[in-house]
Order: structure tokens, then C-alpha cells, then sequence
């Protein structure tokens, strides 16, 4: 098998995939240093896979006045290469790819060419479009290369989707995986049961985004009887922002959740931790003011553990909300064993040298 090959067949079985932050200096200018700092973070932390050029790195990096959109994607690649290099793991390249058809399939010819896996296909912005207009843009990108589909939560930017949109998107035979992140469980639903009935669901792996609900989707099994036959279907990885900060529990996390999901029954601490994750993704994320602060609150906890230096973005206007920093000293003394400092401690000086 070659290296894509072994990359596509780890997306299908399943494993973390947090969504990278960009690391800026004071001056608002791109931090390399740190950029690559948290990409080995992510990689010595034990996940499998990148998504890179997606809403937590900053949808500005399109921007012309910015242009920072191959060299970031370059970055993570560069330093996933030298892992497998290293290692003889194999890193599943996700690059986010969003925008009318024309860019969108621009950007996925830019993932590919650079060596990526699969592209993230965010319908962010895209609200004027017509679900015939979105799937025909689905099918155009599948031509350049492996396609996630994305449901987007709409408090960011996305769309309400039908049922059978979901079930035309699972029939696009580049397809591979669906990201559920519309933070809903009617929605959620809706995806899921798409992916269970299509005549494509043993190619179709589904990776929760659900932030709000990270442990439920991954010990959930679903299961669908039409006509006398069950279908099954679970959500077996997870491609989130909130897996950006404290990724070596994250991925402790979800190796536990894949020995429960095999049980018979689901232990009550699980469902504990459940809530406790959740919690801690509120402040994460800031839902107490509308999401407002989620990319710099993200940003915050790197920066406590010296990873990051501050917690500018490319947009001035994106900053943390009044009292989400006490939240994030709350969480820290509530759920201590949630957070990976001694990791990151043992282990900063050599992310952070050249």
C-alpha cells in the first residue's frame, strides 16, 4: 500500500484528529517556531491524524493581505513528514478547503499537491446556495481528492441540511468520511442514519464534531431496521477543535471510549466524564457568549502551557469574552485530570527548538 493508501484506511478505522490553531507573535505576524511547536505537540501526543486550514486555524489565512494558507499547510506536513519519517507511523492530512466551487476545488488541487489526504469541505458562508448547488460543489471536489463531509454548526457560519441531502452526499463516491458537528442531536441523527442506509456506508467513516458531546458520540452505536434488516452504524474517530488543547488525555480519552463502546453496558464514570468534557468545552468554547471567544479561548490554554505566546488572532475582533479566562481557571482546578501540563512541561524545549 502506498503512504496515502495506509493514510485513507486509518481514517476509515478510526482516531483523533485535532483541528490546528495558528500561532501568532504580538505583532500579529505567523509564529513558525510555535506553529511547528504545536504540530509536534499534536503528533508526539499520539494522534492520528492533522486537520489543518480549517475554522480553528483561522479562516483569515486566505486572505491575500495575509496569504498564509500553503505555508501553514506546508508547516504541518513538513513536521508530520519528519514524524513518519522517525516513527514509521503514518499521519492522516486533513486540509480544509471552503468557499464557492471554484475555490474550494483550487484549494483541495493545493492539499493534494502538497501531499495531503483528504480535504475538510466546510459549508461556511455558503447559505445562499440551494442543496442541489452544494451537492453538485461535493461532487466537483471528490474529483480532486477525498472528501469529508461537514456539517457545520450554524452559530459559525452553517446551514440546516435535509435528510436527503445527506443521503445524495453519501452516494458521492469520494466520500470517505462525514464530520457531524451541528452541535444537535436531531442533526446529528440525520447524518447518521444517512451514512447507516447508504449503499456506500462500509466506505463512509463518521467522525463526530459534536464539541458539546464528544464522549456520547463516540460510545453511541446506532442501529436502523428497514425491511426486516439492521443497519449499524458509530461514530469511530473525532475530528475536533476542542482536541486542539489537552490532546494527550484527548487521546487517552478516546482510546477508553473505544473499549466501552464494545461493552455490554456503559460504565457510569463514563457518563460522568461525559458531562465533565462537556463542561469543559463550554469554557473551551465559550458558549456563554454565543461562541464568540472560541478560536482565542482555545489559544489561552496553549498559551498558559507555553506553547503559544499570546492569544492574538489574524481578526483584532476575535478575543476572549469577559470572564472566560476565570472559567478557564475554574475548569483547571474542577477536572484536573483533564488537562495534559505535565506532558506538555516534559516536553516544550524540544518543541520549541529549531
Amino acid at each position: 500500500m502506498t503512504r496515502h493508501e495506509i493514510a485513507l484506511a486509518k481514517l476509515h478505522t478510526g482516531t483523533v484528529i485535532p483541528a490546528n490553531p495558528l500561532a501568532l507573535d504580538e505583532n500579529r505576524q505567523f509564529d513558525e517556531k510555535r506553529q511547528r511547536a504545536v504540530v509536534r505537540y499534536y503528533l508526539d501526543a499520539g494522534v492520528g491524524g492533522l486537520a489543518v486550514a480549517v475554522h480553528t486555524t483561522q479562516f483569515e489565512i486566505r486572505d491575500p493581505k495575509y496569504n498564509l494558507l500553503e505555508r501553514v499547510l506546508k508547516v504541518a506536513k513538513d513536521e508530520a513528514s519528519n514524524f513518519e519519517a522517525r516513527t514509521g507511523e503514518t499521519i492522516v492530512m486533513v486540509a480544509g478547503a471552503c468557499g464557492p466551487t471554484e475555490q474550494a476545488v483550487k484549494e483541495a488541487e493545493l492539499a493534494k499537491s502538497l501531499g495531503y489526504d483528504a480535504v475538510l469541505l466546510s459549508p461556511g458562508g455558503l447559505n445562499h446556495l440551494s442543496e442541489d448547488e452544494m451537492v453538485e460543489r461535493t461532487k466537483a471536489v471528490a474529483k480532486v481528492m477525498p472528501v469529508i463531509g461537514f456539517y457545520l454548526q450554524t452559530a459559525v457560519g452553517g446551514k440546516v441540511f435535509s435528510y436527503d441531502y445527506w443521503t445524495r452526499i453519501c452516494d458521492i463516491d469520494n466520500v470517505v468520511a462525514i464530520k457531524a458537528a451541528p452541535f444537535n442531536r436531531y442533526y446529528s441523527f440525520d447524518v447518521v442514519k444517512a451514512a447507516a442506509l447508504s449503499r456506500r456506508a462500509d466506505e463512509i467513516t463518521l467522525y463526530t464534531g459534536n464539541d458539546d458531546n464528544i464522549v456520547l458520540d463516540l460510545i453511541s452505536k446506532y442501529k436502523f431496521t428497514v425491511d426486516g434488516k439492521t443497519y449499524e452504524k458509530s461514530f469511530i474517530g473525532g475530528l475536533l477543535g476542542h482536541w486542539s488543547v489537552w490532546t494527550k488525555k484527548a487521546v487517552e480519552l478516546f482510546e477508553k471510549c473505544k473499549k466501552v463502546r464494545e461493552m455490554d453496558a456503559v460504565p457510569y464514570e463514563m457518563m460522568q466524564l461525559a458531562n465533565e468534557v462537556t463542561d469543559t468545552n463550554a469554557v473551551f468554547f465559550d458558549t456563554a457568549n454565543n461562541f464568540k471567544g472560541c478560536i482565542a479561548g482555545l489559544h489561552e490554554v496553549l498559551r498558559r502551557q507555553g506553547i503559544f505566546k499570546g492569544t492574538w488572532c489574524l481578526n483584532p475582533d476575535e478575543t476572549m469574552s469577559e470572564g472566560q479566562s476565570d472559567e478557564i481557571d475554574r475548569i483547571y482546578k474542577m477536572y484536573p485530570h483533564l488537562n495534559d501540563d505535565d506532558f506538555i512541561k516534559a516536553n516544550l524545549d524540544k518543541w520549541l527548538a529549531d
